[in-house]
C-alpha cells in the first residue's frame, strides 16, 4: 500500500491539520509509505488558464507544470483528501487540483465516440476526511456536493472495486476538545480501515 494525501487548508493550527497529522501518524504505525501533497504549502495555483484549458485534450501537451502531482497520483493506490468543507462543498483550491491534475490521459481517456474511460485503476481506496461547520442534517439537507464529488465523481475513474471512507466533523464552529478527541478517534479507525482493507 502506498498512500497518497491531498491536504488543503490555509491554516496551519487548524484542526484540519490535527486531522492530516492523525492519519500521518497512524500510516507511520502501520508501516504504510505516503507522500502529502499540501496545497497551500506548495503555492498550488488552481486556476485553469486558458492556454491549459486550450491544450486540454492533448495528452502531450496537458501534464505540463503539474508533473509532481500526476507522478504522485499515478505511484499511490491510496488517495486520501482532507479539507474543510465551505458553502457545502469543496475548496477552490481541490476543485482547482481536480480541475487541473484530473485531466485526459491521466484520470481518464476520452474515445472516438466521447466517452468516458477509467484511467486511475491503480487507486483501490478512497477516502475523505473533512470538516463541516453546518450540522449534520443542514448538510445533508444541501446534497453534500463536496462528498459526492470525490466519493461518486473521482470513485467512477478508479479501479471498480475501489473502497471508500468518509468521516466529518460537523458542528465545527461549536465543537469542543471533547468533540474534536473523540473525531480523531474516528480517523484513526477509518484510516487503520483503509490499511487493511
Amino acid at each position: 500500500m502506498h498512500a497518497l494525501i491531498v491536504y488543503c487548508h490555509p491554516n496551519t493550527e487548524s484542526f484540519s491539520k490535527a486531522v492530516l497529522e492523525q492519519v500521518v501518524t497512524t500510516l507511520n504505525h502501520q508501516q504504510i509509505s505516503f507522500d502529502v501533497i499540501d496545497l497551500y504549502e506548495d503555492d498550488f495555483q488552481p486556476v485553469l488558464t486558458k492556454s491549459e484549458l486550450d491544450n486540454y485534450l492533448d495528452t502531450a501537451q496537458n501534464q505540463q507544470g503539474i508533473e509532481h502531482h500526476i507522478d504522485a497520483l499515478k505511484r499511490c493506490d491510496t488517495l486520501i483528501f482532507i479539507y474543510p468543507t465551505w458553502w457545502y462543498g469543496l475548496p477552490a483550491m481541490i476543485k482547482g487540483w481536480l480541475d487541473r491534475v484530473f485531466v485526459p490521459g491521466v484520470a481518464f481517456r476520452l474515445t472516438e465516440e466521447g466517452a468516458i474511460k477509467p484511467n486511475l485503476q491503480n487507486i483501490k481506496k478512497l477516502a475523505v476526511f473533512t470538516t463541516c461547520g453546518a450540522p449534520r442534517w443542514l448538510s445533508f439537507l444541501m446534497g453534500t456536493p463536496g462528498r459526492k464529488t470525490i466519493l461518486r465523481g473521482v470513485r467512477l475513474l478508479c479501479s471498480p472495486w475501489v473502497k471508500t471512507r468518509y468521516a466529518a466533523h460537523y458542528n465545527m464552529d461549536s465543537s469542543t476538545d471533547t468533540s474534536r478527541s473523540r473525531h480523531l478517534k474516528v480517523i484513526e479507525r477509518k484510516t487503520r480501515g483503509l490499511c487493511k482493507a
